[in-house]
């Protein structure tokens, strides 16, 4: 499996596209917010062969563009299930990021995931993990490899928790669960460089309560 990272729109959300090697089959993780990404993926030579769209939240920066790209491939979409009620906000929510109100509008859902389904395309599999605190639904996406997160996690950071359906509480009790996948798993993120979990459980500020708890010697902690 190769997967690639597409920057876009006013957000710089990082979107991705992973292609299996045997049957060239896509998957596209997040939109962005404009049809900048279905014209990037519309536009590459061979034209990806895009089996499913898979989102990790509802937030307008990762799929404020869902029907740009449901139109230029018709791929089947999944969504956290919790993330449902937020696509009926996406005009609104450029507010929430200091950014004019945009006009979005939420594409078809397919499927509502849960906690453990698994999503298999070619001979990929994605297992989908639950990380609420970000906003309700708030998902990640894994297989052997990487793990899509979204905005859980950032190189060095983590996603925001003062907005809208946030809740700090939820947040660190989803990185306590993140942190327990194998450290070797390359992160992913939607803002920001890739990173893996042992870096991050090694140096990150806001993890400092899990290094804690796990007994491992820390550096500066932010104070939750």
């Amino acid at each position: 499996m190769q997967i690639q990272c597409f920057t876009v729109g006013m957000f710089q959300v990082n979107t991705y596209l992973a292609q299996d090697s045997e049957t060239g089959a896509c998957v596209v993780v997040d939109t962005g917010e404009s049809n900048e990404l279905a014209l990037r993926l519309s536009a590459l030579d061979p034209r990806p062969n895009v089996q499913a769209i898979l989102i990790t939240h509802a937030h307008v920066d990762h799929a404020g563009a869902l029907i740009d790209l449901q139109a230029a491939f018709d791929a089947p979409t999944y969504l956290p299930a919790l993330e449902k009620p937020f696509l009926d906000t996406l005009a609104q929510q450029g507010s929430w990021f200091g950014a004019p109100e945009i006009n979005r509008f939420c594409g078809r859902i397919d499927h509502e995931v849960q906690d453990g389904d698994l999503i298999r395309v070619g001979n990929m599999e994605f297992k989908f993990l639950s990380t609420p605190g970000h906003s309700p639904g708030q998902g990640c996406y894994y297989t052997d490899t990487d793990i899509l997160v979204g905005d859980t996690l950032f190189s060095g950071s983590i996603g925001r928790t003062d907005l809208p359906g946030s809740n700090p509480g939820q947040m660190k009790e989803s990185l306590r669960r993140l942190l327990e996948l194998p450290g070797h798993l390359r992160v992913l993120s939607g803002h920001g460089p890739a990173t893996t979990l042992d870096q991050e459980l090694k140096t990150n500020p806001f993890l400092g309560f899990i290094r804690e708890e796990k007994g491992i010697s820390s550096g500066f902690s932010y104070p939750w």
